[in-house]
């Protein structure tokens, strides 16, 4: 757990063109990143982190501001400011994009999921590329299909890091009732805080039409996902194949 002198020592080396509320955030997302304060648990007041950070309850104000902007915070009114978690609803389908024409995230249900293999592999090129790792380093690979009232719809590809996911199976993968995310969470102190996105459309081949059981050629929206925990860590490299038959592509810009 930070102390008082770690929290000084990392003002005092921010950069001077950094703004307090700037550097309060970065403490504070320090704090994050060391679970200090886990997923769910609500964090000390402003009036609490002012006195601890030696700064007036407004620079801290502003700080989280900025975090909760990010959805790495939650504020509830008259109960606090509390840690995002990915089993919290308004949180857990930021990283869903793919909606139903007639519905809302979320408003199907949770997906049924049946994975088609779970396990380690040697890291491509490109796979090592993403997760900032050296080709041939172990990762673990799952691919798994996602369905929506009985319709396959996405099919995805999925490598992560051997380390931090040590013992996750496709048979934890498959009982769990919540967002991936979520289980990475809870399970594996792994909280994805961002994510990067490419999106391009692709015909359905290469097997890819068999598993989500239409017909070949058919077009594919393909959306391939970086997400990273804090500090920038790339964390997961996620190629989804989504159908859009019936279901969009839906995204907030501001």
């Amino acid at each position: 757990m930070p102390t008082d002198a770690d929290d000084m020592a990392m003002l005092s080396s921010a950069p001077v063109f950094s703004p307090l509320y700037q550097q309060i955030k970065n403490l504070i997302l320090n704090g994050l990143r060391l679970r200090e304060w886990k997923p769910g648990e609500t964090i000390p007041s402003e009036i609490e982190l002012a006195k601890r950070f030696h700064v007036s309850p407004g620079t801290v104000r502003k700080a989280i501001d900025e975090l909760a902007g990010e959805n790495l915070l939650l504020r509830r009114q008259g109960k606090g400011t509390f840690v995002a978690t990915h089993t919290e609803e308004q949180v857990q389908y930021r990283f869903l994009k793919l909606i139903p024409d007639n519905g809302t995230p979320g408003s199907e249900g949770p997906a049924q999921r049946d994975i088609i293999e779970c396990h380690r592999v040697r890291a491509s090129a490109d796979v090592a590329r993403a997760l900032a790792l050296r080709t041939g380093e172990v990762v673990l690979h799952v691919c798994r299909v996602l369905s929506f009232a009985g319709t396959p719809t996405i099919l995805e590809d999925i490598w992560l890091p051997a380390i931090p996911f040590k013992g996750l199976t496709a048979e934890r993968l498959a009982n769990y009732k919540g967002p991936s995310y979520a289980l990475f969470e809870a399970d594996f102190n792994v909280h994805m805080v961002r994510a990067e996105e490419k999106i391009r459309a692709e015909p359905a081949e290469q097997g890819r039409e068999l598993l989500l059981k239409i017909a070949h050629g058919t077009p594919l929206l393909s959306v391939e996902r970086v997400a990273y925990t804090y500090k920038d860590v790339p964390m997961e490299l996620r190629r989804g194949y989504y159908r859009t038959d019936t279901h969009h592509y839906h995204n907030i810009l501001s």
